[in-house]
């Protein structure tokens, strides 16, 4: 087993103050049976923006914005050119996997803890590329089972086919879930898995009435402050009233494009709401694309010791929300 640290600093890392993670009702629980809500940071696309996967990014923001949670989105394809991690070549593969595996190990030295991300996105349906997603997980599982940091997420936001205007249904992203958890468990069994619900990680209600039937299971819910409101807390309502383990893996303060304008009011609705219901979120995202979800001004090339400055609107509710 890969060593997480412990202390730094003078004080207990997040894995110090908690070490393994697993599920217990709907709660997330630590190595006491203590409930844990982890607050923290997701990257862009791997294939766009990898620099910010770096010592000196991450120690940044778990130093300056206590950040306990980091989440390496990997996308899975993405809608134009090759790289994703279907649409590429093997060269390109493997500069994922290594780059995955580097931040893994960051998070590590950091004692964080840290989210692999197969980020279904541009192909809608996870089964769409299930063949690729079970040669990813047999490869890095074994490397990943020697770090107790990590939670694995296996389909970030099944969604719909626009041309024809399918919606990707419960039942067949638990077709998908069903082929590839036991694919992961059979090789790691000590790690929480979050699996993707319909309408782009909204519908944790339908998940919420067929649950998935393995232990460590957490189900993902994602919003956009400006778009997503009380009908997708409603959502939320009922499916913690059923005792469904929820994970906010991905969120944004603006609307569901990751653009537009912030929404301070709704935002801070949605925060309550998790922070009441200790449920675990991480802020999209770390990049300096120009839309209004990146935290790093577009103009702005610093891959570390981030000031005011350097921060987006969106970048300085990040701040906010850490520190809750």
């Amino acid at each position: 087993m890969k060593t997480i640290t412990l202390d730094r600093n003078g004080k207990k890392t997040a894995y110090g103050q908690h070490g393994h993670l697993s599920v217990s009702g709907k709660n997330m629980v630590d190595a006491n049976g203590n409930i844990v809500q982890l607050r923290g940071i997701s990257t862009h696309n791997l294939s766009s923006y990898p620099e910010y996967v770096c010592n000196e990014c991450f120690t940044s923001l778990v130093d300056n914005y206590d950040v306990t949670v980091m989440r390496l989105a990997m996308y899975s394809a993405v809608a134009d050119g090759d790289n994703g991690y279907s649409d590429g070549d093997d060269a390109h593969r493997d500069e994922l996997e290594k780059l995955i595996l580097s931040g893994v190990q960051i998070c590590a030295e950091l004692g964080i803890y840290c989210i692999v991300d197969w980020h279904i996105l541009f192909d809608y349906d996870p089964n769409m590329n299930i063949d690729m997603a079970i040669k990813f997980w047999k490869k890095l599982c074994p490397i990943l089972k020697e770090y107790d940091n990590v939670i694995i997420e296996i389909c970030n936001e099944p969604n719909m086919n626009f041309d024809t205007g399918y919606k990707v249904t419960w039942d067949e992203i638990s077709v998908f879930a069903n082929k590839v958890i036991p694919v992961i468990k059979e090789i790691d069994d000590s790690k929480i898995i979050v699996v993707g619900t319909p309408t782009w990680s909204q519908d944790v209600d339908i998940a919420s009435n067929s649950p998935l039937k393995y232990d460590n299971i957490m189900y993902t819910l994602h919003f956009y402050a400006d778009t997503h409101r009380d009908e997708v807390r409603d959502k939320a309502g009922y499916a913690l009233a059923k005792n469904l383990p929820i994970f906010v893996t991905e969120f944004g303060v603006g609307d569901a494009l990751g653009d537009g304008i912030i929404n301070d009011e709704q935002s801070d609705i949605w925060i309550k709401l998790l922070n009441d219901n200790s449920i675990s979120y991480v802020i999209w995202n770390l990049s300096n694309k120009a839309e209004t979800s990146s935290i790093i001004k577009a103009d702005c090339t610093k891959l570390g010791a981030f000031t005011d400055d350097d921060l987006t609107e969106s970048g300085k509710r990040m701040k906010k929300y850490m520190n809750i």
